[in-house]
């Protein structure tokens, strides 16, 4: 079996579709099966290379608009694919519409080859990309073998994937095992936080600070909770500087920069409360949640219609939930769960026994299996 990963990037640039779409080919590795993956540049000039042993083909890029890249060797590159390599299944991770653009073409031309349709999430921001794409969505949609839909929530929040349930398949996304797994190096940090910040809650959320991501709410939340906990705000973006000026009358807040790995694990493991304070569907699912919770923690959320974020976390069972953002009810939340050290520790068992059963690589594993046998039918 022969199958062409499609996706926007794909690591080492870093990013939570570009993460999925290495976890898949991961998950599809076996002895009859032959991977390729094809993508943009992160850089300039295209590029072929390897990644874990599986061939990566990278098309440069003149121009990037509304977050979408653009290439003019990309057209070729793709033919090329279809012409040489053959593939017998094409896995897409959507949204990506300069790509698909090509990629019908390829296919009306290779009726034989089948589509999965990897589903991240709708275009909600962009919003002259959501009028103008709506119909090479509905011919994707009608193309795919299968679609992959990250939650059950989002697919009853998709207009889209709504239309299209026959064809859906629920695989949630996994808290890969090397990024879960600490060393020792990664566990002496995490007592030197607890040292650090002795007798104080330690609350910890981490993401790119951009809007979808809320952490604006959190700094607000911040100022409704008394001096007895400290708030370590992990990674940077544009909101960075707007972020700091918000805090700087709040002495619980540290904003952590870019945070790599071993320290992302240290406060994984140090922290009391993960939060969480996405507030829109662009955050369709949330792997850092996922993750947190394999660390056995609670989280704090915002209620978001339509996204998969209260599918990984569950109000009640493995954390809390606040109206969508309300800072003062999200600093409650908070409140609720470190001053109650039963419904504490009952949220971070069933916070870490969810993400066993449902976001482990052993179950993402299983799930992408499945998928693959039953296209094989």
């Amino acid at each position: 079996m022969k199958i062409l990963h499609i996706s926007k990037y794909y690591y080492p640039f870093i990013g939570g579709v570009e993460q999925v779409a290495r976890d898949c080919v991961h998950a599809m590795r076996g002895e009859d099966v032959s991977q390729r993956v094809l993508c943009f540049n992160h850089e300039k000039g295209n590029d072929t290379g390897e990644v874990d042993g599986v061939p990566v083909v990278r098309a440069g890029c003149f121009a990037k608009v509304s977050s979408q890249s653009l290439s003019f060797s990309y057209k070729k590159l793709l033919k090329k694919e279809f012409k040489e390599f053959a593939p017998d299944i094409v896995v897409f991770h959507y949204p990506n519409p300069f790509a698909a653009h090509y990629l019908l073409k390829c296919l009306k031309k290779n009726p034989a080859c089948k589509l999965v349709l990897y589903w991240h999430l709708d275009i909600t921001k962009q919003k002259i990309l959501k009028r103008l794409f709506g119909g090479q969505n509905r011919r994707l949609l009608a193309r795919a073998a299968k679609i992959v839909a990250t939650s059950p929530n989002y697919i009853d929040g998709s207009p889209y994937l709504s239309e299209n349930r026959g064809k859906c398949v629920v695989i949630p996304n996994c808290a890969a095992r090397e990024r879960v797994e600490c060393g020792e190096e990664a566990l002496t940090r995490a007592r030197e936080l607890r040292e650090i910040f002795g007798g104080r809650t330690l609350l910890f959320a981490l993401g790119r600070h951009v809007p979808y991501k809320g952490m604006e709410y959190l700094v607000k939340a911040s100022k409704f909770l008394p001096n007895g906990y400290a708030v370590c705000i992990g990674g940077e973006g544009p909101l960075t500087e707007s972020l700091k000026r918000l805090a700087e009358d709040d002495p619980k807040i540290t904003f952590l920069g870019s945070v790599d790995e071993e320290e992302r694990k240290a406060y994984l493991s140090a922290c009391d409360i993960f939060c969480f304070p996405s507030v829109t569907k662009n955050e369709a699912f949330g792997v850092a949640l996922a993750e947190a919770m394999m660390f056995g923690k609670p989280c704090v959320t915002f209620t978001i219609g339509g996204s998969g974020v209260n599918y990984v976390s569950v109000k009640g069972v493995t954390g809390e939930e606040a109206e969508n953002g309300n800072a003062e009810a999200f600093a409650e939340a908070i409140e609720k769960i470190a001053s109650d050290g039963e419904l504490s520790t009952r949220y971070a068992l069933a916070a870490k026994e969810r993400a066993e059963r449902l976001f482990s690589e052993e179950a993402y594993k299983e799930n992408i299996h499945a998928l693959t046998e039953a296209l094989a039918e």
